[in-house]
């Protein structure tokens, strides 16, 4: 095979699309006819409904764009059978609906036979597709909404696709594609992706082409085709090669349709089917509440596997990549998955029960003159399960204080109204009550502005005396602590303000579809690197670099994370120390605390999704220790917009 040569500093020069932050799928598959959906539930837009219902409640999971593709199996020739609608903005998902409705609105749908439904009105099909976009950094606008699409004349060769992912070695995909002879219109990894499995699917067509074309001729060749193609076959001769987190959606024109999840389940995927229908999403309880079902009945799409409906309805799970490590995502389940998932609700209690022992050493074990509150509001569950391990510890000691009193002969009904009466001092210490366009200022302005986001309520803290703990889900930049949060807090005049968050320090990049990528972003990691240089160790920095470029030079496969050296001198408690002094506004009073949970905390809180490499850098892919090391590299040579 004749190799393409291209300039070394090519790829340099070209920036990637990537997604930057979690995003949501949504799929859904009739499985019966549209009359049936006509006849039982009194419409023809009963899938349309249901994927409106299961993108809104996921919305948590895109606010900066979405799309939606529909397919249509029974189109006449001559008329439309794939529709797309993309739109941008927190508003994308109503806005798509609105203009698919605008158009239905033109269709008598109550009247009319299903035979015409089926074949002519549109964004009326069998198979339907939805996604939901987050991506606050990198490029936007509506080219780089999904779903994608890839035409051809022969429907089975049409793909939609969409998927909630990032690929680390997006570089070495896109040349092989090149290298086949392909000419990708675009650089981002959801375009090498559709070219990649696009084309494997014209393999696959022309392998059942070959097989049939000296036996049927033509419309019968064609739908023999379209009944035999095997996706299996080609997810597999896709995919062999992708390195990331994934859940890759996609449909043909045919009528095919599949859902792939990568080997170490990094993110999320879960379907649901019987006779009617089959659904696929990035979270469990929005298919329960769409569908009125019980949670044994929604299964987690395994690792490495793919869910395929064929063009008759048929169900398949195949395994693709085989199943890797467990390397399931835990900020999945800190912060960014609705709480309303059983599972989960349960894990964010757990995180907060193991953070009593760090946080009663932070206020001295100081219960009495200490209040409890927390923000944001997705810190809640957390708080509930803090309050709920304080209230044991509080119990543990009025039992312990009526023993003793028992025992000295001090007991009387006094001191048991005095023991009894001790209550975890709980309140709501902040409301988040306007919202400040503070894009419209810059600077100092920005901040004050920042800084009134949230009120208070006073009169709930003692001045001087108490203690406040605020627990946080998670504390990556700390900006907005520094800007607004702890100087809002410090308005109430306690002691001593105590920052909790639920999860550990956030020490690397994440490569797998959050929006955390650059070196220089992490609170931890700046704190890290301030002590290297208050302690004369800032040698360590450059040396660190060195190895880095050497670890660069070697296969992925081969490289070392070198970043876990800028940490090696510190203790958790040194790096937390720092960033409270990092984060300590110039004018506050009280004295301020960081506190992090530990790693050994967040496993025993989330034992089944132990993915966390954002703490630990222990990276699930070896394209992610490669890209943590190209990170800090571009950090010490000052390249800030590389990431």
């Amino acid at each position: 095979m004749s190799v393409i040569r291209t300039h070394p500093h090519y790829f340099k020069h070209i920036k990637v699309e990537q997604l930057k932050h979690e995003c949501g799928v949504a799929m859904v598959r009739l499985r019966k006819p549209l009359s049936y959906y006509k006849q039982k539930y009194g419409t023809y837009t009963y899938g349309l409904d249901k994927l409106y219902l299961l993108m809104e409640k996921q919305h948590n999971r895109g606010q900066e764009g979405a799309g939606i593709g529909v397919v249509k199996l029974h189109a006449t020739p001559g008329h439309e059978y794939v529709f797309r609608e993309r739109a941008l903005g927190s508003g994308a998902i109503s806005e798509i609906f609105s203009a698919v409705g605008d158009r239905l609105h033109k269709e008598d749908l109550s009247t009319s036979d299903s035979d015409y439904v089926r074949s002519f009105v549109p964004f009326i099909g069998e198979i339907y597709m939805g996604h939901l976009r987050y991506s606050t950094t990198g490029k936007s606008g509506i080219s780089y909404v999904h779903p994608f699409l890839r035409r051809n004349n022969w429907k089975s060769r049409n793909l939609l696709l969409c998927g909630n992912f990032n690929m680390t070695n997006v570089d070495e995909v896109f040349k092989s594609i090149i290298e086949s002879g392909q000419h990708p219109r675009l650089y981002s990894d959801t375009i090498v992706l559709l070219e990649q499995l696009g084309y494997a699917l014209d393999k696959e067509n022309h392998n059942q082409y070959r097989k049939f074309r000296d036996h049927l001729p033509n419309p019968e060749l064609t739908t023999a085709i379209e009944d035999n193609i095997d996706l299996s076959a080609v997810l597999k001769s896709a995919s062999a090669d992708w390195d990331g987190g994934f859940v890759i959606c996609g449909a043909t024109g045919s009528g095919d349709m599949f859902a792939m999840r990568d080997r170490h389940g990094i993110r999320p995927a879960f379907y649901y089917y019987d006779d009617e229908i089959v659904v696929v999403t990035s979270e469990r309880p929005v298919i329960q509440t769409v569908f009125n079902i019980k949670r044994n009945q929604v299964s987690e799409l395994t690792p490495g596997s793919a869910i395929t409906v064929r063009k008759n309805g048929d169900i398949e799970i195949f395994d693709i990549l085989g199943e890797g490590k467990n390397q399931r995502c835990s900020f999945e389940r800190i912060y960014f998955s609705r709480g309303s998932d059983s599972d989960i609700y349960q894990e964010r209690k757990r995180l907060g029960h193991q953070l009593i022992p760090s946080i009663l050493k932070a206020i001295d074990n100081d219960m009495k003159n200490t209040v409890f509150s927390f923000i944001p509001n997705t810190a809640e569950v957390a708080f509930i399960g803090m309050c709920e391990q304080f209230e044991h510890e509080l119990n543990r000691r009025k039992a312990e204080s009526l023993h003793v009193a028992l025992c000295d002969g001090s007991l009387t009904h006094e001191s048991i109204d005095d023991i009894l009466s001790q209550r975890l001092r709980v309140e709501k210490v902040a409301i988040k009550d306007i919202k400040l366009r503070t894009f419209i200022a810059e600077g100092t302005s920005r901040n004050d502005l920042a800084a009134h986001v949230y009120d208070v309520t006073y009169g709930c803290i003692k001045n001087g005396v108490d203690n406040l703990v605020v627990i946080d889900d998670s504390i990556v930049r700390g900006t907005t602590l520094r800007q607004s949060i702890l100087s809002m807090l410090d308005r109430l005049h306690p002691r001593r303000i105590v920052i909790v968050s639920s999860s550990p320090q956030v020490r690397y990049p994440d490569y797998y579809g959050i929006d955390m990528s650059r070196m220089s972003e992490f609170i931890a990691f700046r704190a890290a690197v301030a002590l290297l240089k208050e302690r004369g160790m800032e040698e360590r920095l450059k040396n660190v670099y060195q190895q880095c470029l050497i670890e660069l030079d070697k296969p992925a496969d081969k490289q070392i994370n070198c970043v876990k050296m800028i940490y090696e001198p510190f203790t958790d408690a040194e790096i937390s120390d720092k960033i409270a002094d990092m984060l300590r506004p110039d004018h506050a009073d009280a004295e301020i605390k960081i506190v992090y949970q530990t790693l050994e905390g967040l496993h025993a809180a989330i034992q089944s999704h132990p993915g966390d490499w954002y703490f630990s850098g222990d990276y699930p892919t070896p394209g992610g220790t490669r890209l943590v090391n190209r990170a800090y590299v571009n950090f010490y040579e000052g390249n800030v917009e590389k990431r």
